[in-house]
């Protein structure tokens, strides 16, 4: 049910910048609740076919799949990048991974059983475009024969803007997909050196009019702020340059710089890196920037322009999130496919092997790669859906949570309560006897919010990106 455009917060015109400072903490980003740090390997292959037997034998037709693939390969290392990526010039080695590929759609079919309907696919990585265009084409022709996807559904795809050009992109939109995500992250020259991703303006500009010309439905672009030889000048000229690009969606990420966790950041000169009013202050700008060009901003990051279906799924209290981020599709089993990926079916997590060789190991022995994930609890599933309608929709109902689960919201949440009391008086959420609602100062530290409801989160908070 959609929520009166009253329980949905908009954008302030300015957001004090001493909130910003105050909040300038470790927290999780959740796309899932409990968030992967809390996996367990307990949980195997075994649990998880399990979890799609049950699927299966509730046939689950009222909502279809999304489908997740990740693809580990880049060309060249970026140092910032925290993802789980294979950097190689091997060509060969992706159609050696599409091998593996098709047998693990096979292991994960016989469990759930052919055709299941899909309504979402979504290639990252690593870098999808690595593999050509006969490779893809491959892919999307293997899953097709696997599942059952719905007519006029939502497919997209990750793209270096080095790795394409037009007539690449028409090759996408003939493979049906009609999404894509940019990753541009700065347009400065020094700060791109410092990261070791060139790549000019202008070839991103003629990407974003070829791919227009070719019909994409929604084209993101990601940013990052808190990156090496970044100033506030310097991220004014991105801004502008953005907002002159103007892509329908913009994920505006704080670069977490954890160098004793992800050995390519190594190489960034800690002195380069803004300190934290600096960055404070950039994030200030890019919202009132953003939101100045009539952007609109949907939470945790993320922007879209008012007729964009990410913003009218906001407006109407339709918002999901998964482990890509803000999602219009219905809230949902996840099937993920390849080295590291992570999917979400029923009230399970599941994660497959991190490496290749044991990917490939496990899939030569003609098991399915699972190597850790959770069995959620009754509290984990509780927790998930406050954390996720403070997360989405920016607001939680005492009536619709009580009536779920059976409980009394105000005896179980007593410490939480207590714990939102400071906040409502730094103006971040408005506490009433039978709701929670986020302010609009709120939303852009939402975040902050959601962690009052998670019990894991003060033992493992390092581990974690900023929160602003």
């Amino acid at each position: 049910m959609s929520l009166p455009l009253a329980c949905v917060p908009e954008t302030p015109s300015v957001l004090p910048v001493e909130l910003l400072r105050r909040f300038d903490v470790p927290g999780p980003r959740y796309t899932s609740y409990p968030t992967a740090d809390r996996f367990v390997e307990t949980f195997g292959a075994g649990d998880y076919a399990q979890a799609l037997h049950l699927r299966r034998d509730a046939d689950a037709a009222g909502e279809p799949l999304s489908l997740y693939v990740h693809i580990p390969f880049c060309e060249s290392l970026c140092y910032y990048c925290a993802c789980n990526k294979v950097v190689t010039k091997h060509r060969e080695r992706g159609r050696e991974y599409l091998d593996y590929l098709a047998r693990e759609v096979a292991l994960q079919v016989a469990q759930l059983g052919p055709g299941a309907a899909v309504g979402q696919l979504h290639l990252g990585g690593g870098t999808p475009t690595f593999l050509d265009d006969e490779e893809l084409g491959e892919l999307v022709a293997l899953l097709r024969r696997a599942f059952a996807f719905v007519p006029g559904g939502e497919q997209s795809i990750e793209i270096d803007p080095r790795t394409v050009d037009a007539k690449r992109l028409a090759a996408l939109a003939a493979l049906g997909f009609n999404r894509l995500s940019f990753g541009v992250q700065d347009f400065d020259p020094a700060v791109q050196q410092a990261v070791h991703r060139i790549q000019p303006a202008a070839q991103v500009f003629a990407l974003m009019d070829a791919a227009r010309a070719l019909g994409f439905k929604s084209i993101n672009v990601d940013l990052i702020y808190g990156l090496p030889r970044q100033n506030d000048a310097s991220f004014e000229r991105t801004l502008a340059q953005i907002r002159e690009l103007r892509p329908d969606r913009i994920a505006l990420y704080a670069y977490a710089h954890l160098p004793e966790r992800f050995k390519p950041q190594r190489r960034i000169a800690a002195d380069e890196l803004p300190d934290a009013p600096t960055r404070v202050r950039m994030l200030g700008r890019a919202i009132a920037a953003l939101t100045e060009a009539g952007y609109v901003y949907i939470g945790m990051d993320h922007f879209a322009l008012p007729d964009d279906p990410l913003a009218v799924a906001k407006r109407e209290g339709r918002l999901h999130r998964d482990f890509q981020g803000y999602s219009t599709q219905p809230d949902g089993d996840l099937v993920a496919l390849g080295v590291s990926a992570i999917g979400r079916v029923g009230a399970t997590y599941s994660q497959n092997a991190k490496t290749l060789e044991d990917y490939y190991a496990l899939l030569d022995q003609g098991r399915l790669p699972v190597v850790k994930g959770l069995a959620l609890s009754d509290d984990d599933v509780l927790r998930r859906e406050v954390i996720m309608a403070l997360m989405c929709r920016g607001r939680v109902d005492f009536d619709a949570v009580e009536a779920a689960h059976g409980i009394a919201f105000a005896d179980y949440f007593a410490p939480e309560r207590a714990a939102l009391v400071p906040m409502a008086e730094q103006g971040l959420v408005r506490l009433s006897p039978r709701a929670i609602e986020v302010t609009e100062a709120g939303w852009f530290l939402v975040r902050a919010v959601a962690m009052v409801f998670d019990r894991y989160c003060a033992a493992t908070r390092t581990r974690f990106s900023r929160v602003v």
